[in-house]
């Protein structure tokens, strides 16, 4: 009888992505290769120790893939996680203990998904969508009317992207739309080429932050840890609108709160934060000028149905001795040989 592999995934209760459905889709589509998903709700240490120890995969869920989890994984091929970002994953811890990390940065649903939110959110700061609608649930139609003013128009003014990867591209294309201005920067220079095709004028972050609307679509890394800071928002126009569907962490949320009070910036759309779920009684809840949204960027049905199917191409990889084709740390030496 053939080997069953374990694909654990480690998720927190009321903090899962994806519902029933999409886990039974994902156990239906690694039955073909003869793996079993197993979903373990985080309860505590001693818990999760128990369940990875005998894992062939584990896919990243809703509980971060730290240093002792891969050490309690003494069987564990690979970390795999279903999305472009990989930052809840040790990417070093599982390099030290060979085993591979494994992402999707060309999810067609991921990139199109968040590139919509980012405008989604972009568009409600522009039209003060949340102040309006505040109002007027209380009844207040002629405050309303008077909050419209000021309001201008996007037609012609600047979004300024940081992150021309794949999802920044995206949004670019769609702000063309829009007949938006679209400048950005990207300190990688494989970018240049790509973001020229796509309509973004690629400059300096100083000339990025004095753009109308910023959207940020960086990688979270030790360059980009809290790179929109207090030397940031004084650079921004006290008109402008911050957009953030990357990582929260990106933003220094401290400095993000002075300057919505200081009325450095205009107002922000958030879908990340520094600690998630955003804490009740974070300052950003109570802001008229801020809209807030549970890290859902890339949900859609259409998503659930791809995100399975995706994962377990990787996953069937793996299984059958090939080589994953995402591999985030590509100097790892694999526990087992895969060609």
């Amino acid at each position: 009888m053939a080997k069953k592999f374990k694909i654990l995934k480690l998720s927190k209760v009321g903090v899962g992505v994806v519902g029933p459905s999409a886990v039974a889709r994902e156990t239906a589509e690694f039955a073909k290769v003869n793996a079993e998903l197993v979903e373990v709700f985080h309860t505590n240490k001693n818990d999760i120790i128990a369940a990875v120890k005998d894992a062939d995969i584990i896919l990243l869920g809703s509980v971060p893939i730290e240093r002792w989890i891969v050490e309690a994984a003494p069987k564990c091929i690979a970390v795999m996680c279903q999305s472009v970002g990989y930052d809840r994953i040790d990417v070093q811890a599982a390099t030290d203990n060979n085993i591979l990390v494994v992402n999707n940065p060309s999810f067609e649903w991921c990139i199109e998904e968040v590139s919509n939110h980012a405008m989604v959110l972009l568009l409600a700061c522009a039209k003060k969508l949340k102040t309006l609608d505040n109002l007027l649930s209380q009844g207040r139609w002629a405050d309303a009317k008077k909050a419209q003013s000021p309001m201008g128009s996007i037609y012609g003014q600047t979004l300024g992207i940081v992150g021309c990867g794949a999802i920044g591209r995206m949004v670019a294309r769609k702000a063309k739309a829009f007949a938006l201005n679209v400048i950005g920067y990207d300190p990688y220079i494989a970018q240049v080429y790509l973001a020229k095709e796509n309509g973004i004028k690629l400059t300096s972050l100083e000339e990025v932050l004095k753009a109308d609307y910023i959207t940020l679509h960086p990688d979270l890394n030790e360059t980009s840890l809290h790179m929109i800071n207090d030397k940031v928002f004084a650079q921004m126009k006290p008109s402008a609108y911050l957009i953030n569907t990357s990582r929260g962490k990106v933003v220094d949320e401290v400095a993000l709160v002075k300057a919505l009070e200081e009325k450095k910036i205009a107002g922000a759309g958030l879908d990340v934060f520094e600690v998630e779920p955003l804490p009740k009684d974070s300052p950003l809840n109570k802001m008229n000028n801020v809209i807030v949204l549970p890290h859902t960027a890339s949900f859609s049905s259409q998503a659930f149905d791809l995100a399975p199917i995706k994962i377990a191409q990787e996953v069937a990889r793996v299984l059958t001795g090939k080589l994953p084709l995402n591999i985030v740390n590509k100097s790892v030496t694999p526990r087992v040989k895969l060609v």
